[in-house]
């Protein structure tokens, strides 16, 4: 996955709620909106509010995952299906995209009552407001049950990219966003089906719930945020 398309198609998703968005050159800008860009060793982008304070919040409210495939996957995929059985109706697809949606937030949300804190649904002073999605998704073999024996092997079980805000919820404020992109599989060639590629993905959701969960912790102990300070790290 290319860091700067996880850019771009990140601003796309979250359009409604920005005036303006980073560019898509090589190198990310210092700033976005009101946000400053910090050194991250576990995500691709970092942008947090300077003076922010994390200390309060001790629950959180998850809004539903947004899903969406990367440009073209669906069309791309089915041209180069050679047999009619193995290509994907509108359908097939939509029920990819539901699954990804609640098993990541399923994943989201225990990761964090794991971690302490009270997963809610509404506002609060002591709630932290978290809206996620997942992009720029693709499937290396999506399982269509076609007739007959057909195996895919791959490396790779796919890619997606990660978007993550936090806001306040009583405000609004946007606190922080972050972006990841990630290839999704292993380092040998391995059979892929629907059963294989759950797992992969499971794996990555994992990865990403607890480096959320765990960068809240960080956050805490680093709050108010300097951001100037953090960028220098």
């Amino acid at each position: 996955m290319l860091k700067g398309t996880a850019v771009r198609v990140a601003a796309l998703w979250l359009l409604a709620a920005l005036p303006a968005t980073p560019s898509s050159a090589a190198k990310p800008p210092d700033t976005w909106d009101n946000l400053h860009k910090i050194h991250s060793k576990k995500m691709d982008y970092v942008y947090l509010l300077p003076g922010a304070d994390f200390r309060t919040y001790t629950k959180v409210m998850l809004d539903p995952t947004e899903v969406a495939f990367e440009k073209n996957w669906l069309r791309d995929y089915n041209n180069s299906s050679v047999a009619m059985t193995m290509r994907l109706s509108d359908s097939d697809a939509q029920r990819i995209l539901s699954q990804v949606q609640t098993g990541f937030h399923d994943i989201l949300s225990k990761a964090y009552a794991k971690g302490g804190y009270q997963v809610v649904n509404a506002s609060g002073p002591d709630v932290l407001r978290l809206r996620t999605a997942v992009i720029n998704l693709s499937v290396t073999a999506p399982d269509t049950m076609p007739a007959g024996r057909v195996r895919t092997f791959s490396r790779d079980a796919g890619g997606a990219t990660l978007v993550l805000e936090a806001r306040d919820s009583l405000s609004g404020a946007v606190l922080g966003r972050a972006v990841d992109s990630r290839d999704i599989g292993d380092s040998m060639p391995y059979f892929r089906n629907s059963v294989t590629n759950r797992g992969a993905f499971s794996d990555v959701f994992d990865r990403w719930a607890k480096i959320s969960v765990d960068g809240l912790g960080e956050l805490k102990a680093q709050s108010p945020i300097d951001a100037d300070g953090l960028q220098k790290r």
